[in-house]
């Protein structure tokens, strides 16, 4: 709950930094193919030494930045205003209507395989998701131990993950494929115009301080040196500090992004609770335990990927590794790969519907979902390429090599 309360509203004050940095690869990358791939890259890097949740964070800035520029643009308003409702499209003409919406798919594409990619690098390190660091405890891994017993699963599915994600832009499928207008590249590279000919000092010093303090956030999270979440309160008490951030309503607005997925998840984990008190899943782990130990892994990872899609990965991965180390001596050959299992399991395919996700199902509750057309049924539809061909090559990997 502070990771998103404080980590997000963080992000919001570094929007002019990212909306820089992002505006310079659309206008100078054309091919829509290459531009998803490195969405896709990214997002996995990110997450795995960040956090899912915060790279998708950046992404949704990024994503309404970019909306809400070109929306003042076709509204018959100045970009430079801050102020536009970018809601309403009552002064669209019906001519840039259809032109909005292909710009919509664009930007649904992007967010969409960067969401897809926080699961790609979430699942290899210990900081990419928080039930990898329940299960490093448990199994007694640091950062490079853990990032190594995974890798001949993760690499394979990363690789996969990328290829995937070129061929649905190729092939324009499940939704994929929308191009980015001529008309809307315009209004942006006039935008980055203006930006670099009308640049002051102090907007360079808001950049600089920016900028020190995403270095800060990137060493802060690699080395762990606190909670997430404080570290996110510390970003935004640099932040305001440092940029004169000093009006309530200035500083309320930061933390609208992540009130309703807040108290989304603390309702839902209310009710996963219920299911553990009342021990819903122990019917499957013990059946699973009681089979062959070489068939234990696969089946881990199919009972674990098929509760993860419908319920949340975090908390069935917290269960499963728990029972587990009741049962099985940690350090043992067979515990490590039931670790790797369930790990792999609670990741990849939870990512077939935002309920197992904690980064898509934010993404759902986001400002930027209903603006660009992202519903539950889309994301799942966009989604399902990944999940069936990851969950494949993933149950291959495990059945082969543990």
């Amino acid at each position: 709950i502070l990771l998103l309360i404080f980590m997000v509203a963080g992000i919001y004050f570094m929007k002019n930094l990212m909306l820089t940095i992002f505006s310079k690869l659309l206008l100078g990358i054309r091919s829509k193919t290459f531009l998803s791939l490195l969405f896709c890259a990214s997002a996995a890097v990110l997450s795995a030494f960040l956090d899912a949740l915060t790279v998708t964070a950046v992404l949704i800035g990024v994503m309404i930045g970019f909306y809400r520029i070109y929306h003042a643009v076709i509204s018959g308003n100045d970009f430079r205003n801050q102020d536009h409702d970018f809601k309403d499209n009552s002064q669209i003409d019906t001519l840039k209507e259809s032109e909005l919406e292909d710009f919509k798919g664009f930007l649904r594409d992007l967010v969409m395989h960067g969401a897809v990619g926080t699961a790609l690098g979430g699942v290899c390190t210990t900081v990419g998701e928080p039930q990898n660091l329940v299960i490093a405890g448990k199994a007694g891994w640091d950062f490079m131990e853990f990032f190594l017993q995974m890798a001949p699963i993760t690499m394979p599915i990363l690789f996969t993950g990328l290829v995937t994600c070129v061929l649905l832009e190729k092939f324009s499928v499940a939704g994929f494929g929308n191009k980015l207008p001529s008309n809307v590249r315009e209004v942006f590279n006039d935008y980055s115009n203006y930006r670099n000919e009308n640049i002051t000092t102090n907007d360079k010093a808001v950049l600089l301080i920016e900028s020190i303090v995403l270095i800060f956030l990137v060493l802060a999270l690699a080395f762990s040196i606190a909670a997430v979440g404080l570290i996110g309160l510390t970003v935004m008490v640099l932040l305001t500090a440092f940029k004169g951030v000093t009006k309530e309503h200035d500083l309320g607005e930061a933390f609208h992004e992540a009130l309703p997925f807040t108290a989304l998840l603390a309702v839902f984990f209310a009710v996963v609770s219920v299911i553990y008190d009342q021990k819903l899943f122990d019917p499957v782990i013990n059946y699973v335990l009681l089979q062959d130990p070489s068939v234990q892994p696969s089946l881990f990872y199919i009972a674990n990927g098929f509760l993860s899609a419908v319920s949340d990965n975090v908390f069935v991965a917290t269960i499963y590794i728990k029972q587990v180390a009741l049962t099985i001596p940690a350090g043992t050959d067979q515990f490590n790969n039931l670790a790797i299992a369930i790990n792999v399991g609670t990741n990849i395919p939870s990512i077939a519907t935002p309920n197992g996700q904690a980064a898509f199902l934010f993404l759902l509750t986001s400002s930027l979902a209903p603006l660009i057309n992202l519903s539950y049924l889309r994301m799942v539809y966009m989604a399902l390429p990944y999940t069936i061909i990851l969950s494949i090559v993933g149950y291959i990997a495990i059945y082969t090599l543990l």
